[in-house]
């Protein structure tokens, strides 16, 4: 290991409290780890340099424990996205529907205390983010032991986390109201406001995003702002807060062009995870774009600080630098994930870099410290739509370094051609749309067509809210994305507002475009429009910003393997459509399928994979009863090494499941 590596594995450099894989103390046999934070350390690195789960011997993987989740909450769930924390021999989680915390012991998976979360009424129902959301945080100065996550009711809880009990001293009794002192107006039951990400903890502060109603067009254009706030560890004070959409006289004011548009707008959240540098004192904001994903006329301009990365300090909320990845978004590509924090070499020196992964799937690659592009990322010329009153950014930004990680645009070429009929009938289907290259704006629904913007990747992703791991040792970060074309820009009018508040909506599902048609469904006998591969995993150098491998990953879908337009033909393995992230070891890239799929011996399920992280190959692949759902970890406890997950989705018990060597 590079004397570099070797130091940001030992300090908290970049790690916040300890590195995923910090020993706890010092012994001949493997040492017991932690894994403190959602990434495993606040970089972002989802990597531990562990090794007793090798290419040898991963097929021979069994399950230590599992820990079903159906009984938390009034219902089952069947979305557990959540990636536990690893303290003390102690695994920490946010489970059911109702969101509550259990602590369990990390050799078996049973329960040492739950926290039953409080009764919110009304104001959990009307929440834009429910369910039980992707975990807590943890936080301690040597004596005090603290678990912090967020309630489905935009409500922040601070808990002991020996006991589960919550902390007296701690706002009211261990509940500080994220939708007060917020700087706006805010109804406590129906404001469209939320969050279901794990806080940030860094020099005793908890940083805390927003998040809204996912989808297109919301009912209103001043739906409520997505403000940034750090607290107080200990008392839950507000310490400050950071406003993504900035206020008259703060800085990026100015890139509102119409007056009082900046007031009118809403979201501009921080819906996802939120990295952070402790030595240089800086917090990397991921910013959404501001209110109506596919609609900009009622926010002219570049419209700071939405689709951007900010560093603020993490102690005041300062700005000390931003880039903007869109310009005027028109596409939903909100900031999907945490940022990842690198040390790289570059023109012979060393690099605080940070690569940023997105939904469009390029890595945007930026010095952490000043915000500038490590490779120049050139403002390239961008179609523009038809769309009456929407003001149009002429370009955007496109990395020279590296390569995309995903397809991006449509055309011909890309249209599916297992067989002639195939090919005829997805020309046949494009022909009623508009076909281009990544960022082509949407436009308005015609009769006869086009009828929207075939986009790709579509704006569930490329990259989505799991985000990649890193690998310190080959300075490698590994991707899982998604190849699936959306339909945008199906606009229509709504002059007299039936459907909201907007002059103009995005017309998908409603079967209301011109003519009748159905926007939206773009597969051919029910089979994807684009080539194969639907899923892939990227692995990525940032110290000379090329591509080291790119593989299929996942399994080839029963509805694909089964159609009958395929039958007796033998295709290569597609990958599956997901939203999943990768986890590093010290010689492995492991990733679970994002779906169930039924194999030669007809049972139904999936499969935690293991690559070989230099080349790609497959090493191995053991079952799973349902596809990963939460992002992976690892730790070494008792001298095992553990791989744990979240599972679940159609119709699947969500669990956690816990791997580990026989004996």
């Amino acid at each position: 290991m590079r004397a570099l590596d070797r130091r940001l594995m030992l300090t908290t450099t970049l790690g916040g409290a300890v590195m995923a894989a910090l020993p706890v103390h010092a012994q001949n046999a493997p040492a017991d780890t932690e894994w403190p934070t959602y990434g495993g350390n606040l970089a972002y690195w989802r990597y531990a340099p562990f090794d007793q789960i090798n290419a040898d011997n991963f097929n021979k993987l069994e399950v230590a424990w599992t820990f079903k989740t159906s009984n938390f909450g009034p219902r089952p769930e069947f979305v557990l996205q959540c990636t536990p924390l690893l303290i003390k021999g102690r695994l920490y989680a946010t489970v059911g529907t109702r969101r509550d915390v259990v602590c369990l012991d990390a050799a078996t998976g049973e329960v040492i205390w739950v926290h039953k979360t409080i009764d919110e009424g009304s104001r959990s129902n009307h929440s834009p983010r429910r369910l039980s959301g992707r975990g807590v945080g943890y936080w301690t100065d040597g004596n005090a032991e603290r678990i912090i996550y967020v309630t489905i009711g935009y409500q922040m809880c601070s808990l002991d986390a020996k006991t589960g009990r919550p902390d007296p001293d701690f706002g009211e009794n261990g509940i500080v109201d994220l939708k007060k002192d917020d700087d706006q107006d805010l109804d406590l039951d129906t404001a469209d406001i939320g969050l279901h990400t794990a806080p940030t903890i860094a020099r005793n502060v908890v940083i805390i995003g927003a998040a809204h109603t996912a989808g297109n067009t919301p009912a209103v254009k001043d739906n409520a702002k997505g403000y940034v706030r750090g607290f107080d560890v200990k008392t839950g004070r507000r310490k400050w807060i950071f406003h993504t959409i900035p206020k008259k006289g703060e800085f990026g004011y100015d890139t509102w062009l119409k007056p009082g548009q900046a007031e009118a707008a809403g979201n501009t959240g921080d819906w996802n995870q939120i990295a952070a540098d402790e030595e240089l004192g800086l917090a990397y904001l991921g910013v959404e774009m501001p209110t109506g994903d596919q609609m900009g006329m009622y926010r002219w301009g570049n419209g700071l600080f939405g689709e951007s990365i900010v560093a603020v300090d993490i102690e005041t909320g300062e700005r000390k630098w931003h880039y903007q990845m869109v310009h005027h978004g028109l596409w939903d590509y909100d900031v999907p994930c945490a940022a990842i924090l690198c040390d790289i070499p570059h023109n012979g020196r060393v690099i605080k870099a940070l690569c940023q992964p997105t939904k469009q799937a390029f890595l945007f690659v930026l010095d952490r410290e000043t915000g500038k592009p490590i490779w120049p990322i050139p403002e390239v010329k961008v179609p523009k739509g038809d769309v009456p009153g929407e003001w149009y950014s002429p370009t955007q930004p496109h990395p020279s370094k590296p390569p995309a990680v995903d397809r991006q645009g449509v055309t011909e070429d890309d249209l599916i051609d297992f067989t002639p009929e195939l090919r005829k009938k997805a020309l046949e289907l494009v022909s009623r749309y508009k076909l281009g290259p990544v960022y082509t704006a949407p436009i308005m629904a015609k009769t006869g067509g086009p009828y929207g913007v075939i986009n790709l990747p579509g704006y569930i992703g490329g990259v989505n809210w799991p985000g990649g791991c890193y690998d310190p040792d080959t300075y490698t970060v590994y991707t899982y994305s998604q190849t699936n074309p959306l339909t945008i820009g199906s606009i229509i009018p709504n002059l007299d507002h039936i459907r909201g508040q907007f002059d103009y909506v995005h017309a998908n599902p409603p079967p209301d475009v011109p003519g009748g048609y159905r926007p939206g469904d773009l597969t051919v006998d029910g089979l994807p429009l684009i080539k194969p591969p639907y899923g892939r995993i990227t692995a990525t150098n940032l110290a000379d910003g090329t591509q080291t491998w790119q593989v299929a990953h996942g399994e080839t879908p029963d509805n694909i393997r089964n159609n009958p337009a395929l039958k007796g033909m033998k295709i290569p393995r597609t990958g599956m459509m997901g939203k999943i992230a990768p986890l590093a070891t010290k010689s492995l890239v492991i990733c679970g399928d994002p779906q169930m799929y039924t194999d030669e011996t007809g049972r139904k399920g999936a499969r935690l994979r293991a690559y070989d992280k230099k080349t790609g190959e497959e090493k191995g692949a053991v079952y799973m009863p349902a596809e990963q759902s939460g992002s992976p970890m690892t730790y070494m406890l008792n001298g095992k090494q553990y791989i744990v997950l979240a599972i679940s989705g159609r119709g699947a018990e969500a669990q956690f499941i816990a791997f580990r060597l026989p004996g």
